[in-house]
């Protein structure tokens, strides 16, 4: 499944004109006379003739053509899922306002039949929450999550996992104070999250010895900006180990720098009060200096175009 819209078709949409009506209008008699199931994008209107119109136009309009009761659409993910996948993508060309507001009414609109709106929400499930989806979207998945909670073709039982997941999502959230913790080091000593004090701090969740940490300390020493504002003193990296093997965590000590501050949580108390996600490890969060949340759950590389911003 290609997880970009086509940059060509992307540029006639929002870009070139809309030609003549009668065009149009021929145009929609054919697609409607084809038996294959296909989606239709929507005609936006030639008097929205800036880039920004034509996408708000665009988003908010996108699933005007589909037929949310048709369930033969759910078995063509040619069709629906990349028409979905390309829908994400087009969010990222809007105001996030813009964009949660068109998730809403899409997944309002899909709620009619359950097995329908099961299809588009594991859709949401597989590219916006897991973590191994380069589209993962925390931020686009809390309105589906909201959208299953407010569902009338769902029970009560049904809605438990969203309920569940919607009530971490709003734990250390872009936009507000992350949860502190205590952390302790090798030698003994102590120390908060709240008691780093620099303009950034990255906070690096790890478990000793997992290749992909292995690999998120290796891409963290390589790039520039972080570098440079570690070594401005204006970053500080706190690379926490939340589980109980103590000597699992000693053994791989010398796979971290020196330079950052490695610590382990002696009580447990971030994974038994889940105050972070870790659903996926390891996790990285960037935090200003009053330790609000400016990246969650962020890749090595959204870290790098934050700091050189």
């Amino acid at each position: 499944m290609k997880t970009s819209l086509n940059i060509f078709l992307l540029f006639l949409i929002l870009c070139a004109s809309c030609g003549s009506r009668k065009a149009n209008d021929n145009k929609e008699t054919a697609v409607q006379a084809d038996t294959v199931k296909k989606f239709t994008l929507p005609l936006i209107p030639a008097m929205l003739n800036t880039p920004e119109l034509r996408a708000d136009y665009l988003v908010r309009h996108y699933w005007d053509n589909m037929d949310f009761t048709d369930t033969t659409y759910i078995n063509l993910p040619d069709v629906t899922e990349q028409a979905w996948v390309d829908f994400i993508d087009i969010l990222k060309i809007v105001p996030d306002t813009t964009a949660i507001t068109a998730i809403k009414q899409m997944y309002k609109m899909a709620d009619q039949k359950k097995v329908v709106f099961f299809y588009y929400t594991d859709l949401a499930e597989k590219y916006l929450y897991d973590p191994n989806s380069p589209m993962r979207n925390e931020e686009f998945y809390i309105p589906v999550l909201d959208a299953m909670l407010e569902s009338k073709v769902l029970n009560d039982t049904e809605k438990i996992l969203p309920q569940g997941r919607r009530e971490l999502a709003e734990q250390n959230r872009i936009g507000r104070p992350a949860e502190d913790f205590t952390y302790t080091l090798l030698s003994g000593k102590s120390g908060t999250l709240y008691g780093v004090k620099a303009k950034y701090t990255l906070l690096f969740i790890n478990n000793p010895g997992c290749h992909a940490c292995e690999e998120g300390i290796e891409a963290l020493k390589q790039v520039p900006a972080i570098n440079k504002e570690f070594a401005a003193g204006s970053l500080k990296i706190l690379a926490i180990y939340p589980d109980e093997d103590k000597e699992e965590w000693e053994r791989h000590l010398p796979d971290f720098p020196k330079e950052w501050i490695n610590g382990y949580d002696k009580k447990l108390i971030i994974k038994e009060k889940n105050l972070y996600d870790l659903k996926a490890i390891p996790t990285l969060y960037l935090l200003d200096k009053d330790k609000k949340v400016l990246l969650k759950d962020a890749t090595v590389a959204q870290i790098d175009q934050y700091l050189n911003k």
